[in-house]
């Protein structure tokens, strides 16, 4: 029986990877799911240890890579991304292991070969590898602007100049500091990997918000906050997910 971890933050990413882990290798168990540093690191840290472990690059409260340095990884790992292919390139050059979201069955096929066969293993020139993809990524390779289609136009706008972004009846929307509306192809998990960390944060499945479109916060019902942001309709609810709550203070008193 192999024993799998999953350190994913995306329901129905877990739910996907579950579903095709199951026609492709039905003699699995998944030991555990963490939707975080923390938890991962806390799990580890107990004692447990996997056969084989599939770690998102971006979670909810950090990078994947965190864990490395915070707990002892002996076991083989296989990271999952929505990066643009200028990112994932850092993974290529390393020889890392990696899984492109939505995950396809075919690379999750190849992805369990490499593992049964031990070409995986996670040895020191691995983690060498590893902090140097990391290093490629924590660069400034965050999207400067978007190519947006308005009417029979295209229009480029500046992440800078965007206020929040957010998703609405299966679409995904961008709103600029001074209240312009842009539909845009990207998903939320997409753009949160495609800007910077320091000035985005996912406060909700919903939003995406510039740190310097915050005019105003209120504490909101069971430990939330509300936001009051440059560019927002009057009629916007803007709410700090109650389990972002910690991590988004922390966030801004960076």
């Amino acid at each position: 029986m192999m024993k799998i971890l999953l350190v994913e933050d995306e329901h129905l990413a877990v739910k996907r990877l579950e579903s095709l882990l199951k026609s492709l290798q039905p003699n699995f168990e998944i030991v555990s799911v963490c939707d975080s540093v923390k938890q991962a690191v806390k799990w580890l840290l107990s004692g447990n240890k996997p056969d084989l472990a599939f770690f998102d690059i971006q979670l909810s409260d950090g990078l994947s890579f965190e864990i490395f340095n915070q707990a002892e990884v002996t076991f083989p790992v296989v990271f999952t991304t929505a990066y643009d292919h200028y990112a994932v390139k850092a993974f290529e050059v390393n020889g890392l292991d990696y899984l492109l979201k939505p995950i396809e069955e075919e690379h999750l096929q190849r992805a369990l070969d490499k593992f049964k066969s031990g070409q995986n293993k996670l040895n020191d020139a691995l983690k060498v590898a590893l902090m140097n993809a990391a290093g490629q990524l924590k660069r400034n390779d965050f999207k400067t602007r978007y190519l947006i289609k308005v009417g029979e136009h295209l229009k480029m706008v500046e992440t800078s100049s965007i206020s929040f972004a957010y998703s609405m009846d299966k679409a995904n929307y961008i709103r600029t500091f001074e209240g312009r509306t842009y539909n845009v192809d990207q998903s939320l998990e997409q753009m949160e990997l495609q800007l910077d960390p320091e000035v985005f944060f996912r406060i909700s499945r919903k939003f995406l918000v510039n740190i310097n479109a915050i005019a105003d916060m209120l504490t909101y019902g069971n430990s939330r906050l509300k936001l009051k942001l440059s560019g927002m309709d009057k009629d916007d609810e803007i709410i700090v997910s109650r389990d972002k709550v910690k991590i988004f203070k922390e966030w801004l008193e960076r």
